[in-house]
């Protein structure tokens, strides 16, 4: 029997695409999706509606490792996107990938891929215990702390 809320461990350093949504197969959205609620919904105990509807308006960028297994991924709304306020969304890491690099890796993907498409400045909602690595990748805070989805945030920005 498969366990509905188990995502497959990745192993070793990923590797990274980007693609609009329908340049994504069925796998990726799934593989992407079952990530995004494993970490964003079971992880940080935030019960959302994590497919919101703007998937389909996005490019994403996704890290597998050698056998093909999801390990992180990032959507971007660059400028041909409807209600473009954060270019940089859905940031998540597998938790077995934490204090590897990847996440850092990650953002850098998704920061060339917004700017190859012309997006400036990059912006970003960002969860407020996560600032000083966004900082560390040139992002500064330009919002004071709000609550969503009863996690602290901030508003974030490069360029």
């Amino acid at each position: 029997m498969h366990d509905a809320l188990h995502v497959p461990r990745p192993e070793g350093a990923l590797s990274y695409r980007s693609a609009p949504f329908d340049g994504l197969s069925g796998r990726d959205v799934h593989d992407l999706l079952a990530l995004r609620s494993q970490i964003f919904v079971v992880e940080q105990a935030c019960v959302f509606l994590d497919p919101d509807g703007r998937d389909p308006d996005a490019w994403h960028v996704i890290g597998r490792d050698a056998a093909g297994v999801i390990g992180a991924s990032a959507r971007l709304f660059l400028a041909d996107a409807p209600r473009v306020e954060h270019v940089i969304g859905r940031v998540v890491v597998h938790s077995a990938l934490r204090g590897t690099g990847e996440g850092r890796r990650l953002v850098r993907e998704a920061i060339a891929c917004a700017e190859r498409h012309g997006a400036s400045p990059i912006a970003l909602s960002a969860q407020a215990h996560l600032e000083r690595f966004y900082a560390s990748l040139g992002f500064r805070a330009v919002s004071e702390r709000y609550l969503l989805d009863g996690i602290d945030h901030l508003d974030m920005r490069r360029g």
